[in-house]
Order: C-alpha cells, then sequence, then structure tokens
C-alpha cells in the first residue's frame, strides 16, 4: 500500500530544496568541464553529499566520477542507481541567460575550446544532489539503498583515454552493492513537466569513428608530381550522405561527421585528411551493416583517387533499452509525479547515452523530462508562441527552465522510494 502521507513528506522535502538546486545548476553552468576535466565538478559534488553523511562517498570514479552510497535505515536488499552526468560540451554559450558560461579549455586536447553545459548535465547534476538531500533526510524510513552516481564523460573522453559509464563498470563502481535498479533523467525541448519514455530503443547506439585518407604531400603549384587526399575525402562525404539509403527506410540511420583535419598549408596539399565522425542506429543490430558499408565506402572513394584510407570504429555506446515490464512498473510513479496528462511515449532518437551501460546491464528506465517553451500541436512539438522557443540539445542557444527543475528531484526521489518499497521493479526482480 502506499503511503500517501510518506509520499507527501517527500514532496515537502523536493520543495524546501528547490531553491538550492536552482543555485548549485547556477553554478554548475557557469563553471562547465569537458569529459574527463571535471575536477571541480566533481568536488563540488562529494562535497555536497558528504554534508549529508552519507554512509561512504566514493571519489576519484573513471577520472572524476563521484558515488555516494546511503544505506537505509529499514530491512531490505534492494539496490537503486540513480544515475547524472557531469560533464560539458566544447560549445560556446549563447542563451543569453545572466548565469553564461564563459569558460574557455586552453588545454584540451584539439582545443582551445569553448565550454558550456548546452546539453543540460548541470541540471541533472543539480537535480540529483538535490534528491541526495531529501533520501537522505528519510533514510530511517528507506528498505535498501540508494546510490547517488555522478559520471564523467558521458560526451565521450579524448581519443584514446578511457572514461564514462563503461569505465566506472569497469574499476567496479557498482559491485558493492550491485545495484537492482538503474535510473535517470535527460532534460529535453519537450513542454516543461512532461516526461517522454519509450519501450524499447530510446536513445539509438552510437560509435566513434576515425578515417585517415593518405595522399602524398606536394607543393600545390604541382599537384601531378603528389596524391592529393582532399578530392578523396570530398568524395567520402558526398556517399556518406547516401548511405542510410542502403540499411532501410523505416530503421533511423545515420553517419555525421564533425571534425576534419588536415596535414599541410594554403598552398601545401597535404599528406592526410583525418575525418571524426559518429554513427548512430536505432536499431542496433544495424550498426555492423552501416560500419561495413562506410569502410567499403571509404576504401573506394580512396582508390578513385590513387589514395589509401583506414577507417577505426571507437567507442562504442549500447542503445538506451527500456523493457516493457520495467516501463509498466514505472507509469504508475510517473503519473503520481508529473500528472497522467504530462506522460508521453515519444519517437526513438539518434541521441545516444551511455548510462544504457547501466540500464541495460542492471535493469531499470531512462526517461525524458521537457524543460522548454514548447507545446505539442497536432502530435507535432513547436515552440509556444512568445516563449523562448524550441531549442534542441548540443546548440549554443540551449535552454532549461529552472522551475521545472524539483520536478526531476521528485522524479529520482519517487523512483527510488518506490523501487526500494517494491511497487517499482520488473516482474521476477527481487
Amino acid at each position: 500500500m502506499i503511503d500517501l502521507a510518506f509520499l507527501a513528506h517527500l514532496d515537502g522535502g523536493a520543495a524546501a530544496t528547490a531553491a538550492r538546486v536552482v543555485e548549485w545548476r547556477h553554478h554548475l553552468h557557469r563553471h562547465p568541464e569537458l569529459p574527463n576535466r571535471e575536477a571541480e565538478t566533481a568536488a563540488f559534488v562529494a562535497d555536497h553529499l558528504r554534508s549529508l553523511d552519507l554512509d561512504e562517498v566514493r571519489t576519484g570514479i573513471a577520472g572524476h566520477g563521484v558515488v555516494g552510497i546511503l544505506r537505509g535505515g529499514q530491512p531490505g536488499s534492494r539496490v537503486v542507481a540513480l544515475r547524472a552526468d557531469v560533464d560539458a560540451l566544447p560549445v560556446k554559450e549563447l542563451a543569453g541567460v545572466p548565469f553564461a558560461s564563459t569558460v574557455v579549455d586552453e588545454k584540451y586536447p584539439g582545443g582551445p575550446f569553448p565550454v558550456s553545459h548546452a546539453c543540460g548535465h548541470d541540471c541533472h547534476t543539480a537535480m540529483l544532489m538535490g534528491a541526495a538531500s531529501v533520501l537522505a533526510s528519510v533514510r530511517e524510513r528507506l528498505p535498501g539503498t540508494v546510490m547517488f552516481v555522478f559520471q564523467p564523460a558521458e560526451e565521450g573522453p579524448p581519443v584514446p583515454e578511457p572514461g564514462g559509464a563503461r569505465e566506472m563498470v569497469a574499476q567496479g563502481a557498482f559491485t558493492d552493492p550491485v545495484p537492482t535498479m538503474a535510473f535517470g533523467i535527460h532534460v529535453t525541448p519537450l513542454p516543461k513537466g512532461v516526461l517522454g519514455y519509450r519501450v524499447g530503443n530510446e536513445y539509438a547506439a552510437s560509435c566513434l569513428v576515425k578515417i585517415v585518407v593518405g595522399g602524398q604531400q606536394v607543393h600545390g603549384s604541382t599537384p601531378w608530381l603528389g596524391v592529393d587526399p582532399m578530392p578523396a575525402a570530398g568524395a567520402l562525404l558526398t556517399g556518406i550522405g547516401q548511405l542510410y539509403r542502403r540499411v532501410s527506410a523505416f530503421d533511423p540511420v545515420t553517419v555525421s561527421i564533425g571534425h576534419i583535419e588536415d596535414v599541410g598549408r594554403f598552398n601545401i596539399i597535404g599528406e592526410t585528411v583525418t575525418l571524426w565522425g559518429t554513427i548512430r542506429c536505432t536499431i542496433e543490430a544495424d550498426m555492423p551493416d552501416v560500419q561495413q558499408r562506410l569502410e567499403a565506402l571509404a576504401t573506394g572513394a580512396a582508390t578513385a583517387f590513387g589514395c589509401t584510407a583506414s577507417v577505426e570504429f571507437l567507442q562504442d555506446v549500447p542503445a538506451v533499452h527500456n523493457t516493457e515490464e520495467w516501463v509498466e512498473a514505472g507509469l504508475p510513479t510517473f503519473r503520481r509525479v508529473v500528472g497522467a496528462d504530462n506522460v508521453v511515449q515519444t519517437d526513438p532518437m539518434l541521441a545516444y547515452d551511455d548510462v544504457s551501460e547501466l540500464v541495460n546491464r542492471f535493469g531499470g528506465l531512462y526517461v525524458m523530462l521537457g524543460v522548454q517553451d514548447t507545446e505539442f500541436q497536432h502530435g507535432r512539438l513547436i515552440a509556444t508562441p512568445g516563449g523562448r522557443g524550441l531549442v534542441s540539445n548540443h546548440t549554443p542557444q540551449f535552454y532549461a527552465d529552472d522551475d521545472t527543475l524539483v520536478t526531476g528531484v521528485r522524479l529520482h526521489v519517487h523512483a527510488a522510494c518506490d523501487h526500494l518499497a517494491g511497487t517499482l521493479t520488473a516482474h521476477g526482480r527481487q
């Protein structure tokens, strides 16, 4: 039976911490750090967790990961891992908020880069810090254990550094205790307070691609004496735009090249051109086929221009998969927190998130929380007239509504308590 008085107490605790959550979010937003460089962020989080007198606060996991352990005062074997990602992006901020980032990382590999929380990880971190405050205040009533997981390098560490959720798993962050559920939230341009979910693959499988096209360096005035890799790279870029037509028209796939490096000068034809990009597949089984076709395209384009090509697939991340059993178990919790009308099914996305390393391994759920001035019209998401607009994550203008953060705190808290009480768990799970 659901203890309505206890749930109301949890909501009161979330409301009481809402102002601090906004303050934390603004601090984190002003001081973003790139993947595998989140030292100050980790210290900020760890200081807060220690102030809550948790049973353990573990730091330095997979670089700058932090895990807080809260053991409840009531008997119980379940362990819920609440996860937030803490890293930022090499994106200049143009959101126009008074707490905007002006950080430039001069030392990051490939930089210097302007840095901002253009994906909303500052929101995730602040919401989980708030949830830790609320749950620590009711520890004596919790039948089980809560892990507060603050994960670095979700956006991917610099090549060839290890990092992210997989590295946290490899370093034993989840061996003692072992989670019986993982739960996470990602802020998105959905309408404020709306929770989006999907049965099946919610976020795509992904990998990082490195393609090196090799030629022969020569002066620009005598191109016939060398081999120019640029035309081969151009043909490759053109061909990539047609790869999706070779897989499936019904299951989204994309190959995107985001960065190109050459070794040359304005009047010197360089030796190599290196292309960095990503493959995304909403159906994970499509990934090997797309990789094979991309490698064949690169080799063929290079050969046609007398060049060579090498292709590497790095940092593979599995799709985020919400099983039907877990979703059915979670829907009552979600509807209670945000209201039944604000719980919506979403289409599969080509975004990725390495929370899949936890949700797919331990069971659990990953959901999206709307934080923007948007609305649904005839089934389509549009900007609300007079609002700040619809701005996707990873763009310089991305914004998130502060007033919605308390909803994220409540989602973490209610999901944790419901799982520990046994009402939010897949059938057959203890």
